[in-house]
């Protein structure tokens, strides 16, 4: 309603609390931009991840480097996170170690990605029959535990380096990907698009590439992205039982499987310190996959 003189108004307007409207101004620019998203996640997560990608400038000392005068020492002015009982700097090997935990992590979500996004769209187009026994064949998989299911791939492929630890991650954690991305095909699967491009002589991989994952894609993204917290969380929870990377491997996880001999040398240091790198990582990495499951409820589906 526009504002006009009561007098002159060709209508009086009765009743308690009535306003009147007036246009509201939509915002622009970067603050129309950062609104509702998690602003704090992303410059926390971006600053962890710029300070791994340049961790010789940053680092003050040779990760590796074992200085035996300054065992065990608590942070000072020149080992700002202090030292562990071999005489390392946490503070180089922070970054350092974190280059391996987010690199596991990227790996490790792209592998179980491709496994989980191929095997449950064929999941999701197959007959019946094909369908039943391939998501029991999940659900079976999906039934052991992971810790269990890594013993034993790890008794076949030794986890000693960034690569296999990787894969056998990758290889234990798609099967929750899949049922999802099964759910998505066959609620598409009888589409107008699809049909066309079945009947026209598209065959499987041009239809799942043109048309299936760039319409469940979106809906899964949430999922994907907080995979690679769920690989990072895996990699340190290996590392502490002692089932992981070796000590001489700088990760996260590796520094954690310290933990023990910390405790008993009343080192908290060694174990506050990396775990707060971990905790921080993890709940942003977490923030930005909600708020993608946010937007993607928003969002219609794309055709």
């Amino acid at each position: 309603m526009v504002n006009e003189p009561m007098n002159n108004a060709p209508f009086r307007i009765v009743g308690a609390g009535w306003r009147t409207c007036e246009a509201v101004k939509k915002r622009t620019g970067f603050r129309a931009w950062i609104k509702g998203k998690p602003f704090v996640s992303m410059v926390i997560l971006s600053m962890i991840i710029l300070c791994c990608i340049f961790a010789p400038v940053i680092a003050n000392h040779d990760p590796s480097m074992l200085y035996y005068d300054h065992i065990s020492e608590a942070p000072n002015a020149e080992f700002y996170f202090g030292t562990d009982y071999l005489g390392r700097d946490l503070y180089s090997i922070m970054f350092f170690g974190g280059r391996t935990s987010i690199i596991i992590g990227l790996l490790g979500t792209a592998i179980l990605s491709v496994i989980g996004i191929i095997y449950g769209t064929v999941n999701g187009i197959v007959p019946e029959k094909i369908d039943s026994v391939m998501m029991r064949l999940t659900e079976m998989l999906g039934s052991i535990p992971s810790i269990l299911f890594i013993l034993i791939l790890s008794a076949v492929f030794p986890m000693q380096n960034v690569i296999s630890l990787s894969i056998i991650i990758g290889v234990t954690g798609w099967f929750g990907l899949a049922r999802i991305v099964r759910s998505e095909v066959r609620q598409i699967r009888n589409t107008e698009y699809v049909l066309y491009a079945r009947c026209s002589g598209g065959r499987l991989l041009y239809v799942m590439w043109q048309h299936l994952i760039p319409n469940f894609l979106s809906s899964i993204m949430f999922v994907i992205v907080s995979s690679i917290g769920s690989c990072i969380t895996t990699e340190s929870t290996l590392s502490f039982l002692g089932l992981g990377l070796p000590i001489d491997k700088l990760s996260w996880g590796s520094m954690l499987s310290l933990a023990n001999r910390a405790l008993i040398l009343n080192t908290w240091w060694v174990i506050v310190i990396p775990g707060l790198f971990l905790i921080v990582t993890l709940m942003c990495i977490t923030n930005l996959g909600n708020y993608l499951r946010k937007e993607t409820n928003r969002r219609p589906g794309i055709i």
